[in-house]
This record gives C-alpha cells, structure tokens and sequence, in this order.
C-alpha cells in the first residue's frame, strides 16, 4: 500500500474531508438520504481520517456511548487496508476512553469484515437507509 496516514479529531477540523467521503459512499453510491446521513450527531464525535498519498480516502466515527459509524472508504481504495486501519484506530479510541464494549450497525454485505476484527453479529437483520443491517459487539474487557 502506497503511504497511508490516520488522524483523529473533533468534526470542526476533519468533517469537510469526512463529509466528501462519506457524500461520495453514502449517498451518491448507496443512495442513503442526505437527511439520514446528516443526522446531527458529528459534533459530539470523535471522527477518523485516513489519508493515501495526501488525498482523504476513508472516514468512520466513534460517538460518546461508542458506538462506531459511518465507516466509510472509497471504492477505488477499498481492499486495501484502510478500512482496518480505520477500525483500529476507533477500536483503540473506545478502549482509550475506557468503554467495554463497542457496537455496530453493520451493513449485512460487511458482517465478514466486522467478524475478522472480532466483531459478533447478535440480534435480527433489520433495515436502515434502505439497506439490510445487523448489529454487532466487540468486547474490549
């Protein structure tokens, strides 16, 4: 992989990046509503950015009852690793701030990704923006 960065901060100093990726996957590709998409929580996140070769390619979210979202790579990235990178960083962002546990809504396409980080998959398939989903924990303990 070419070189790849992560950074971490509040929605002020990485949501115009962020929110061109996650316009681009969300909405453009998955044709998520952009009024699901903005849904008023990204002030009170801790957000993650990653960068290949200086461009912004992936994006995700913890909130503070840690909860990871709006994980996010662009297509012509994906398979490479940023999507892990991106999981680590707020796995390790959750655990820093002492939660037990981290969850997920994972689209249902996504459940081996989520599994192969030590994600499990609980409760029924249900759908959100359109698209099947499942929840999933991660044990930090």
């Amino acid at each position: 992989m070419a070189l790849a960065s992560i950074s971490t901060g509040d929605w002020e100093t990485l949501g115009l990046a962020a929110s061109e990726i996650r316009r681009a996957v969300f909405i453009d590709e998955q044709k998520v509503p952009q009024e699901e998409e903005w849904d008023g929580l990204d002030p009170e996140c801790q957000h993650f950015l990653v960068m290949l070769d200086g461009q912004p390619v992936g994006t995700a979210r913890l909130t503070p009852d840690a909860h990871i979202g709006r994980v996010a790579v662009l297509a012509e990235t994906r398979g490479t690793g940023i999507g892990i990178l991106l999981m680590q960083a707020a796995i390790e962002a959750a655990r820093h701030a002492g939660h037990p546990q981290v969850a997920l809504n994972s689209q249902v396409h996504a459940l081996a990704f989520y599994e192969q980080l030590g994600f499990v998959a609980h409760g029924e398939e249900f759908m959100d923006a359109g698209i099947p989903h499942q929840e999933m924990t991660l044990s930090l303990s």
